[in-house]
């Protein structure tokens, strides 16, 4: 599955805080500082549930043996799309945040 190394990459990656990642696993705050502290195998429902989070928020899981060094890794899905944001002719009152 997955390791507690990983998640902590993940999260820092994404630049999610750990009540984030809980929310959006639909898991405790506790189990996700578990889980990222422990790299026993833990509960695969809890487990599943992260991973799926974590690749929701645009992370790729690399099992250890996919490249030629190291092991296990995350990285960053590529956009598809990419937002400019607001172009400087375009800027004015009305768009101020």
């Amino acid at each position: 599955m997955i390791t507690a190394t990983q998640i902590r990459g993940a999260r820092a990656m994404t630049g999610m805080s750990i009540e984030q990642l809980a929310a959006a696993a639909g898991l405790p705050v506790a189990t996700i500082e578990t889980m990222e502290r422990d790299e026993q195998e833990g509960d695969p429902h809890a487990l599943l549930a992260v991973k799926q989070a974590l690749e929701a928020a645009g992370i790729i899981f690399i099992a250890s043996g996919n490249h030629d060094e190291g092991g296990p890794g995350v990285r960053l899905r590529a956009r598809s799309c990419i937002d400019e944001g607001i172009r400087p002719e375009n800027l004015n009152a009305a768009n101020d945040d």
